[in-house]
């Protein structure tokens, strides 16, 4: 296959990831860093790879096959519209905007277009989670009933020494539970309303610090999960997968899906099941389901080169963070009439 050129749009934490990644990728090439900073030209000298200050002055210099929004939030429908408007793929990172009228705008365009777009819920290339999609789909669970997730962890004060992560929208509910409420969508299906509470008890921010939220799924599952960035605890998916190594892991679970034949632990990949008669007398066996560990990013990228070059469908194509968007804007109109929220 020949090599397809990407760009990576914005040279920040993640974007510097997504350059790394393209870079070393052998069926890409990483044909463009694009960031007006002075971080951005220092990344691309570092990764070998042209310098732009904007897309324009990329595009009149040489035309990419895709491009890897990673710009921050408020301008990532901007970054996706002009790449659909130029004819080229995009990945967006997540959010898909921060507004879902304009994640609305954008979906519609790419459609409209018959440009492929995606969004950065990079979670779902993970191959442990691909397994436990496979489990679950199995029926080895039985008829699934529950899922409960946890994001607890502290974040430290330094943290919110940015003026933005006190404010409103910037809290573990946007910012963090948009991952989970993802895979949890991938997992079980459609979520059809939400009820959520929140606190901001600890540092008085404008921004909320924890939340729980109870889930229904069409399907007829339930689901709960807490959020906290307030809570020392080893019960989150940056603490317990081992995904980012700047992050301690654990061996410990985040998610639990329970049904009428066994239940699965993520991320160990546990089978918990009676080995005859299914009763709460009769002994558990557990089960540890192998699997063979790959950076989500790495095969993110090399399922945008499918995308690109054979026309595979996306896995988390940007209708899909729409809708997972909507499930998110759900729970924060819900924590502010303090009532349950359908989803259309």
């Amino acid at each position: 296959m020949t090599e397809v050129k990407l760009a990576v749009i914005g040279a920040g934490l993640i974007g510097r990831r997504h350059a790394e990644h393209a870079a070393a990728e052998p069926r890409a090439i990483l044909s463009a860093v694009v960031d007006p900073t002075p971080a951005g030209r220092t990344v691309a000298a570092a990764l070998g790879a042209p310098w732009f200050a904007s897309f324009t002055e990329m595009l009149a210099a040489d035309r990419p096959d895709g491009v890897i929004i990673a710009t921050p939030n408020q301008l990532h429908v901007q970054g996706g519209l002009e790449a659909i408007e130029a004819g080229i793929p995009a990945i967006v990172e997540k959010p898909l905007a921060d507004d879902l009228a304009e994640g609305e705008r954008l979906v519609l365009a790419a459609e409209k277009a018959g440009v492929p777009l995606l969004i950065g819920h990079h979670r779902r290339y993970n191959p442990m989670i691909r397994k436990a999609k496979e489990i679950i789909d199995s029926g080895r669970l039985g008829q699934v009933l529950a899922l409960s997730g946890h994001f607890w962890l502290m974040k430290p004060d330094d943290y919110f020494e940015a003026d933005w992560r006190r404010e409103k929208g910037a809290g573990p509910i946007l910012l963090n539970l948009i991952h989970d409420v993802d895979l949890f969508r991938y997992l079980c299906g459609e979520i059809v309303s939400v009820q959520a509470h929140s606190s901001n008890a600890v540092r008085g921010h404008a921004v909320e610090e924890t939340a729980a939220i109870l889930l229904r799924f069409a399907s007829g599952v339930l689901g709960t999960v807490t959020v906290s960035d307030s809570i020392v605890a080893p019960w989150s998916w940056e603490m317990t997968t081992g995904e980012n190594p700047v992050y301690p892991q654990q061996d410990q679970s985040c998610y639990q899906i329970g049904g009428t034949h066994g239940s699965l632990t993520i991320p160990q990949l546990e089978v918990w099941s009676n080995p005859g008669k299914r009763s709460w007398w009769e002994p558990l066996v557990r089960e540890r389901v192998p699997v063979v560990q790959e950076d989500p990013l790495r095969a993110q990228i090399r399922h945008f080169c499918d995308v690109i070059r054979n026309g595979a469908n996306p896995i988390a194509s940007g209708r899909e963070g729409l809708n997972t968007l909507k499930v998110i804007s759900a729970v924060q109109r819900s924590v502010e009439i303090g009532a349950m929220v359908e989803i259309a």
